[in-house]
């Protein structure tokens, strides 16, 4: 077995999480600033060292571990805002009473809930989710805002994302509406949250359409960017939240 160590920044975790899977990694861990990703011996050591190029990829030679149990290891059961217990599905710890156990597999695709902007989500939309409110999220990714909603009361769910590979993993997993392809494709004025957790730039762009899909006086949860980059929006920020240098706008 051998492992690559990678130089990745914050914001392109889940990115780099996702395509070091797709790559055939047996297992992943996290590093201050980095990540260290195994692979079986079959693998191609000089093909995943050009491939991940951009990353100044370190190769090392591991000795026989149990790379499984230490991936694991590196995602522990999480209680998030007031209501939610994010766990993955090897986790067996009962459900703190009182919270919805939210079961995300790690490496899904972008939107782990180990990520400060997908928990500052989760606490917007425990806030500003009623019960039966219709709900969308752009840019899905794992879907785990789409799950979220659906535990939380919502009277529907929608989500969609570009990266088809993402929306096919998703479906898989959760029995939702989910779809291949941006906002412009749903109806005006379906949802009384849309959700983007998505860049700074994708948001800004994507702006016209997040409020186009808003009910009247229905609220816009944006977040995926670090506070010093955050979007200038077309609608006024009733409410700021910030984590670890990541920001989220409930707008």
């Amino acid at each position: 077995m051998f492992s690559l160590l990678l130089l990745c920044p914050p914001d392109a975790a889940d990115a780099l999480d996702a395509e070091l899977w797709e790559a055939g990694a047996a297992g992943i861990i996290e590093e201050p600033g980095a990540r260290c990703a195994f692979f079986d011996e079959p693998s191609e050591p000089a093909a995943l060292l050009a491939r991940f190029a951009a990353y100044q990829p370190e190769l090392r030679v591991e000795p026989d571990i149990d790379w499984e149990e230490r991936t694991r290891s590196s995602f522990p059961p999480l209680e998030i805002g007031r209501r939610f217990f994010l766990a993955p599905p090897w986790n067996t710890q009962p459900t703190p009473p009182g919270r919805l156990r939210l079961v995300i597999e790690p490496g899904m695709g972008c939107g782990t809930g180990w990520h400060p902007c997908t928990q500052l989500c989760l606490e917007a939309m425990e806030e500003y989710l009623a019960p039966a409110t219709p709900f969308v999220d752009v840019g899905c990714g794992s879907a785990i805002l789409a799950v979220a909603a659906g535990l939380l009361g919502a009277a529907c769910v929608a989500a969609c994302d570009i990266d088809h590979e993402a929306v096919s993993l998703a479906r898989a997993r959760f029995n939702l509406p989910l779809f291949t392809g941006s906002a412009d494709a749903l109806a005006p004025r379906i949802a009384g949250l849309v959700a983007a957790n998505i860049s700074s730039a994708a948001a800004e762009e994507l702006a016209p359409e997040l409020n186009r899909l808003r009910r009247p006086g229905g609220i816009i949860v944006v977040s995926g960017f670090p506070l010093d980059d955050e979007p200038a929006l077309p609608f006024p920020v009733r409410h700021r939240l910030s984590r670890l240098g990541w920001s989220c706008l409930v707008c």
